[in-house]
C-alpha cells in the first residue's frame, strides 16, 4: 500500500510539474530582471521589420532567429524559421542568401533524421552555388546522406568536405565536419579516430565555449563506452571545475549528472549519489526546475531499486514543499513564457503582413490592368490618329494629283488648236514639226505626271520644249530666254512639278500675244540665301488691260488657273513642309507687263 502511494505521489508530481510550470508564470514578480539574450533581440528586430513590412530585414531576422534556435538544439523551430527566411529571400531574388539558408535548412533537417528533405536541399544549395567549391561541399553532403546505411561509403565525402571547408576558411563548418567524421568513425567501431576527430573539432570551436564543452563530453562518452572510466571522469571533473570558476551553474549540474552516471557504471554508488544530490541541490537552489526533476527522477530510481522508500518520500516532500518557490525562480520558464507571448505576436504580425501583401498585389494588379487599358486606349487613339492622318495625307496627294492633271486638258486643247490652225492655213510642214515636238513634250509630261517634284534639269528641258512650241505658233509675237544661276546644280536640285508652266502659258496667251510689237519672255532660276527664286517676267499688256480684253469665260478660266496654282502650293506645303511662296504683280508704269515669283527653299532630296 505504501509502495502504491509513492507511485501516486510521483504521478501527481509529474502532472503538477508540467501544468503549473506555465500557469504559475502569472504570479511571477514583474520586478525580477530578465537578461536580454540574442534570441530576444532577434525577436524584437523581427517584430519591427514585420511591422514596417521590410522584406529584406524580415528575411535576415528570420534567419538570425533560426540560427539561435539551431544553436540551442531546437531543430524543429530552426527549420520553421529557415523556411520563412527562404521564402523572403526567394521573393527578393537574393541567390547568395538563398543558397546559404537552403544549406542551413538541410542541416537542421539532417539533425531531425529527415534525410530525404535534407538531401534535396543540399542538392538545391549546390545547384544555386556560384562557387565550385561550395557546390562540391553541398553535393558531398547529399551523397554522404545517401550512404547513411553504409558508414564506410560516407568516409570519402566527409574527408573531402573537411579539406574544402578548410580552404574556404569556414571554421564553424570544419567543426561540424569533424564531428561527422567522429560519428562516422564510431559507427565503424574506430574509437581512436573518433576521439582524434572530436579533438580536431575542438581546435576549430575555440570561440564557442558551449560547443567545446559538448565536444569534450562526447570524448568522455567515447571513453566511457570503452570502459575507460578514469579518463571520462577526468574530463568531466575538469569541465566541472571550469564551470565552478565561471559560475556556470547549468554546466555544473550537467557535469555532476554525467559524473553520477559514470560512477554508477564504475559501480561506485556512493560517489554517484553524492554527485546526484549535489546536482539536485544546485538545480533546486538555482531555480532550474527541469534539471531538478531530471536529477530527482534518477535519485528516486536508485532508492526504489534499493528499496529505500523512506529516502524517496523525504525527497518528494522536500521538493513539493518548496515547489512554488522553485517555479517562480525558474528563469527558463519566464523566458519560455515570454517567447510564447512574443511568438503569438509574431504570428499576428505575419498575418497582417500577408494581408498587406495581398492588398498590395491586388492594388498592383488593378494598377497594371488600368495602366494596360490606358496604354491600349492610347495605342488605339494613336492608331486612329495615324490612320486619319494617313487618309488625310492620301487625300491631299490625290487632290494634288487631280489639280496637276486638271492643267493637262487645257494645255492639250490649246496645242491641238495650234495644229488645227497650221492645217487650216496649209502649213503642213509647221503642223508636222509642231506635232513631233508636241508628242515629245507630252511624253515627258506623262512620265513626270505622278511626281510632285522633279530635277531642275528635267524641268528646264520640259519648259524649253513648251516655249519652243508656243514660239513656233507665235513667233512674230515674242522671243524668250531661260537663265539658270550657275550656283544651282541642275542635276541635284528639285523644283515643284507643273507649277511654272501655267504661268508661262498665261504670259504668252494673255499678255504677249495682244502686243502690236514683238514682246519678250524671260524665265530665271536664281539662288539666294539657301532659297531658289523662279521669276517669270514678260513685257506684255499687263494684268489690268488683259482683264478688260477677256471674255467672261476667259476670266473664269484665268481665275481657276490661279486658284489651281495656289491650292497646289498649299498642298505641297502641307505635305512636304517646304514653305513655297507664290506672288504675281504688274510692272509699274511706264513699263508694262507682269512679274510672277515662286520662292522655295533649296531642295536636294525628297
Amino acid at each position: 500500500m505504501k509502495r502504491l502511494s509513492l507511485v501516486g505521489i510521483f504521478s501527481i508530481f509529474l502532472f503538477l510539474l508540467f501544468s503549473v510550470r506555465i500557469a504559475a508564470q502569472d504570479s511571477i514578480s514583474k520586478k525580477k530582471a530578465v537578461r536580454v539574450s540574442k534570441m530576444s533581440k532577434a525577436v524584437k528586430n523581427l517584430e519591427k521589420s514585420l511591422d514596417v513590412n521590410d522584406e529584406g530585414q524580415i528575411a535576415k531576422n528570420y534567419e538570425t532567429l533560426a540560427n539561435e534556435f539551431q544553436d540551442k538544439g531546437n531543430n524543429a523551430k530552426a527549420e520553421e524559421y529557415y523556411k520563412k527566411a527562404l521564402i523572403s529571400y526567394t521573393k527578393l531574388k537574393l541567390t547568395e542568401d538563398k543558397t546559404r539558408v537552403t544549406r542551413s535548412l538541410a542541416k537542421v533537417q539532417e539533425n531531425q533524421k529527415n534525410f530525404d528533405s535534407a538531401i534535396k536541399n543540399y542538392e538545391v544549395a549546390g545547384s544555386l552555388a556560384k562557387d565550385v567549391s561550395e557546390e562540391k561541399i553541398n553535393l558531398n553532403d547529399a551523397n554522404r546522406l545517401r550512404n547513411n546505411a553504409n558508414p564506410a561509403g560516407q568516409t570519402n565525402y566527409v574527408d573531402s568536405n573537411i579539406e574544402l571547408l578548410k580552404k574556404e576558411k569556414k571554421g564553424n563548418e570544419v567543426t561540424e565536419a569533424y564531428v561527422q567524421k567522429a560519428q562516422n568513425s564510431l559507427e565503424l567501431k574506430d574509437k581512436k579516430v573518433a576521439i582524434e576527430s572530436y579533438k580536431k573539432a575542438i581546435a576549430y570551436a575555440k570561440d564557442k565555449p558551449e560547443a567545446v564543452i559538448n565536444l569534450k563530453n562526447e570524448i568522455a562518452n567515447v571513453y566511457a563506452s570503452d570502459n575507460q572510466f578514469e579518463k571520462a571522469i577526468d574530463i568531466n571533473e575538469k569541465l566541472l571545475t571550469e564551470a565552478v570558476t565561471r559560475q556556470d551553474f547549468n554546466t555544473q549540474i550537467k557535469q555532476l549528472q554525467s559524473l553520477a552516471s559514470l560512477y554508477f557504471k564504475k559501480e561506485e554508488p556512493k560517489k554517484a549519489l553524492l554527485s546526484l544530490k549535489e546536482a539536485y541541490d544546485l538545480a533546486y537552489n538555482k531555480g532550474n526546475s527541469a534539471e531538478a526533476k531530471k536529477t530527482l527522477s534518477e535519485l528516486v530510481k536508485y532508492y526504489k531499486a534499493e528499496g529505500n522508500e523512506k529516502e524517496s518520500m523525504a525527497l518528494y516532500e522536500g521538493f513539493l514543499k518548496n515547489f512554488d518557490q522553485l517555479i517562480q525562480s525558474d528563469t527558463t520558464l519566464i523566458n519560455t513564457k515570454k517567447f510564447q507571448v512574443t511568438e503569438g505576436k509574431i504570428r499576428q504580425l505575419e498575418k497582417e503582413k500577408s494581408l498587406k501583401d495581398e492588398l498590395i498585389t491586388k492594388k498592383n494588379t488593378f494598377n497594371y490592368f488600368l495602366l494596360g487599358s490606358i496604354l491600349l486606349l492610347l495605342l488605339l487613339f494613336l492608331f486612329i490618329v495615324k490612320s486619319l492622318y494617313s487618309i488625310k495625307t492620301k487625300n491631299k496627294e490625290i487632290a494634288l494629283q487631280s489639280l496637276r492633271r486638271e492643267m493637262n486638258p487645257h494645255f492639250i486643247f490649246n496645242s491641238l488648236n495650234s495644229v488645227n490652225q497650221f492645217i487650216s492655213e496649209n502649213k503642213e510642214l509647221e503642223a508636222n514639226k509642231y506635232l513631233t515636238s508636241y508628242s515629245t513634250l507630252m511624253r515627258d509630261m506623262m512620265e513626270n505626271s505622278n511626281k510632285d517634284f522633279i530635277i531642275l534639269d528635267k524641268e528646264v528641258a520640259q519648259l524649253q520644249k513648251y516655249l519652243d512650241l508656243e514660239h513656233l505658233r507665235f513667233q512674230d509675237k515674242f522671243d524668250f530666254e531661260i537663265t539658270v544661276d550657275k550656283d544651282l546644280d541642275t542635276e541635284t536640285v528639285f523644283v515643284p512639278n507643273m507649277i511654272i508652266q501655267p504661268h508661262l502659258e498665261n504670259a504668252i496667251w494673255h499678255g504677249l500675244r495682244y502686243l502690236d510689237k514683238k514682246g519678250f519672255l524671260h524665265l530665271r532660276f536664281q539662288y539666294n540665301n539657301e532659297k531658289v527664286i523662279v521669276a517669270i517676267e514678260d513685257n506684255g499688256i499687263g494684268l489690268t488691260q488683259s482683264r478688260e480684253l477677256k471674255t467672261s469665260n476667259q476670266k473664269a478660266h484665268e481665275s481657276r488657273g490661279l486658284n489651281n496654282t495656289k491650292e497646289r502650293i498649299g498642298l505641297l506645303n502641307q505635305l512636304y513642309k517646304k514653305n513655297i511662296c507664290f506672288t504675281i504683280r504688274e510692272k509699274e508704269l511706264p513699263e508694262s507687263g507682269t512679274i510672277v515669283e515662286i520662292i522655295f527653299p533649296l531642295i536636294d532630296k525628297i
